[in-house]
């Protein structure tokens, strides 16, 4: 039985086919259970032969010819007639999938009984999407974001599409893909959403060929826009869901080009020209009291009526007002808890000059900063906002930089007022958005562990109606050094390790291992003896254990260059992490430089930890090295890392004489206590 029928239509792709190609015939479903169709639209390039060379190689590869219709959706439909799979996988020609992609799928979606299954998306026009932040079974759009997923790059039951007459309207149509995926979003019984795994790379290509990035026909643009809100109403009933999607394509596609920075970055005749269509399509639709435009956030609310009451001055004056509010994020704790690092966090809004963005309660009711509202027009006495907290929504988005993938902690910020100022009768509050994340990298990555990498933390943030997006900083104080300790999670172990890059502050969390950030760390806080003077040598490290966590193999290397012992050990848990070494040999007396290696593969450096003291063949006293946290953690760096040693001397020959050597001194002797053994 074929499972999957992969769909590609193809149209001169240069270099890009061969990797697209290469990743489909890589998939770990059995060749005999999937099949690949090129639908060729007329291309003049050479791949139309080596389409066909491709096919004759293999089996289960297909290859259609057809006139060039110029654009994609002619290509699918062909693609989905062809199709003998239960599913259909749509794949553009630059982009990839990955090795699982088909059998995570098909597995998720066959066992839910599921018409659509959304594999999650990563790669380099990919960014981040909270449709993704879980594995979900089954859901609908009624009760999932799935509409901020509005490309067709996911699997569709073939006999859904049939049986409902889904097609991709034919010819170069803008917002064909929402236009496809309206109707299926809205027919779909169940849908499946493999959040654990990246499925899908969706690539930006350097040659600009993508479609998604060629200039807009606004007039084309917003009357297909017409015929996606058409379809949306066609497959609902009026009510909530209804209002709900409208308000999807109000606040994105339109009401989106109305706001800062880019209405007034706009030249004035493309600012008229989508101003015209965005209006005449809004007046066609929407009213100022109606259930969609009335459920928007307070500053959409706001460009939404200033929209209906053709006030693009007023527009333009919020946009440049709203364009100087900034977020601020303070960190109010970290640390690890039950084998998760925690985050807590506060963020608020505040105007360019420091002062917070405030409500003002008059009569039992909340109205927006006049600074945000005074003069605007068709908005004299102050905009209601409502409830000030409903609005508010915060996550916690973490992107693995080796990936390239966006993953989600799963918890949200919620809102409260902070009394800033009371006034007579009228009390001024400052809108917060706080809470606590946990990154939890058995379970970050939709549910499943992250991969090995280095992990960049931001929250994205919306307060009345204005989104705003920072990177968690901290700032030099000792709390957060002692604060940032390794971790050793799961089982097999895992090496976690969250630090705060110099110099920006930004605050990462590395998992794994490869840079012996934690030996770093060690070094950095410190070890302390727990058994001494035997066979066996226990040392407590500044380092906690998650929950059920197994150990990690680790090498501790005694002595200088030229006089070394590797000795085999392991890190134990036990709350705060043991260094554990049996059948300790023999060494001679005098004080030894220890240093440590957490990397099993031993192309790394030890990193240097402290100093043992043996007497009468045995280490009676351990202790840390003697330089304060900061040098100590970057001279650990230098001595772990032979090409930043090399960066440094170069960076340290553009200073005086006298200095560089001075340091140069310094880095070397630092060298000398981790040469490989």
């Amino acid at each position: 039985m074929i499972k999957a029928s992969v769909v590609v239509p193809v149209y001169n792709p240069g270099k890009y086919l061969q990797q697209c190609a290469e990743s489909l015939l890589g998939q770990s479903l059995p060749p005999d259970e999937y099949e690949i169709v090129f639908v060729d639209d007329g291309s003049t390039d050479d791949s139309p032969g080596w389409l066909d060379a491709l096919a004759a190689a293999n089996p289960h590869v297909r290859v259609h010819h057809q006139e060039n219709s110029g654009w994609p959706g002619k290509p699918r439909n062909v693609g989905v007639d062809l199709a003998r799979g239960e599913y259909v996988q749509f794949v553009d020609q630059d982009d990839e999938l990955a090795p699982e992609a088909l059998e995570r799928m098909y597995a998720l979606g066959s066992s839910n009984d599921a018409d659509i299954v959304l594999g999650k998306v990563g790669g380099t026009m990919a960014g981040p999407s909270s449709v993704f932040a879980r594995t979900v079974a089954s859901c609908t759009v009624a009760d999932a974001p799935l509409i901020d997923s509005a490309t067709p790059h996911k699997m569709f039951r073939r006999s859904f599409l049939l049986d409902n007459g889904i097609r991709f309207p034919e010819g170069k149509v803008r917002l064909e893909d929402q236009l496809f995926m309206a109707r299926a979003y809205t027919r779909a019984k169940s849908v499946s959403i493999v959040g654990d795994y990246v499925c899908y790379y969706w690539t930006r290509r350097d040659d600009g060929g993508n479609n998604s990035g060629n200039a807009l026909n606004l007039r084309a643009y917003y009357q297909n826009l017409r015929q996606v809100m058409d379809a949306v109403v066609e497959g609902t009933e009026p009510g909530d869901l209804r209002d709900r999607l409208l308000r999807r394509f109000l606040r994105a596609e339109m009401l989106g080009r109305l706001r800062e920075p880019k209405l007034n970055r706009y030249s004035e005749g493309y600012r008229n020209a989508g101003y015209k269509e965005v209006r005449k399509l809004a007046l066609e639709r929407f009213r100022e009291d109606d259930g969609v435009v009335s459920d928007l956030a307070p500053v959409v609310r706001l460009r939404a009526v200033l929209l209906l009451r053709d006030r693009l001055d007023g527009l333009r004056e919020l946009a440049t007002r709203c364009e100087k509010v900034h977020a601020e994020l303070s960190v109010e704790e970290v640390g690890w808890r039950d084998g998760a690092f925690r985050i807590g966090v506060r963020v608020v809004l505040v105007h360019s000059d420091g002062r917070p963005v405030v409500v003002t309660e008059r009569a039992g009711r909340y109205y927006l900063d006049d600074e945000l509202t005074a003069g605007l027009p068709t908005v004299p006495d102050g905009w209601d906002v409502g409830d000030p907290c409903r609005h508010v929504h915060g996550d916690l988005r973490v992107h693995h930089r080796d990936t390239n993938t966006w993953w989600f902690a799963p918890e949200l910020l919620k809102g409260s007022l902070e009394r800033v100022a009371h006034d007579g009768p009228q009390a001024r509050y400052q809108v917060v958005a706080s809470g606590e994340f946990s990154f939890d990298p058995d379970r970050l990555a939709g549910g499943g562990p992250l991969p090995a990498g280095r992990c960049e933390l931001s929250v994205s943030v919306q307060i009345l109606g204005l989104g705003r997006s920072l990177r968690i900083t901290l700032d030099g104080s000792p709390h957060w050094e002692q604060a940032l300790v390794p971790a050793v999670v799961g089982n097999p172990a895992r090496i976690v390790v969250p630090r705060r890059m110099l110099p920006t502050g930004r605050l990462t969390v590395e998992v794994g291992d490869r840079d012996q950030a934690l030996a770093g760390a060690v070094a950095s806080l410190g070890v302390r003896p727990l058994q001494l003077g035997g066979s066996r040598l226990q040392l407590s490290l500044p380092v906690r254990t998650g929950p059920d966590a197994g150990s990690h193999e680790v090498e501790l290397v005694v002595g200088r260059a030229g006089r070394t012992r590797t000795l085999p050990g392991r890190i134990e848990p036990a709350g705060a992490a043991v260094l554990a070494l049996e059948d300790v040999p023999v060494l001679p007396a005098g004080r030894h430089p220890i240093a440590l290696r957490t990397d099993s593969s031993g192309l790394r450096s030890a990193v240097p930890i402290g100093v043992a003291v043996v007497r009468e063949g045995r280490i009676v006293a351990v202790r840390g090295i003697g330089y304060r946290a900061l040098p100590r953690r970057l001279l650990s760096r230098l001595a772990g890392d032979q090409r930043l040693r090399h960066q440094t001397y170069r960076l340290l020959g553009r200073l005086p004489d006298e200095q560089a050597e001075l340091l140069k001194k310094v880095v070397r002797q630092v060298a000398r206590w981790s040469r490989p053994s």
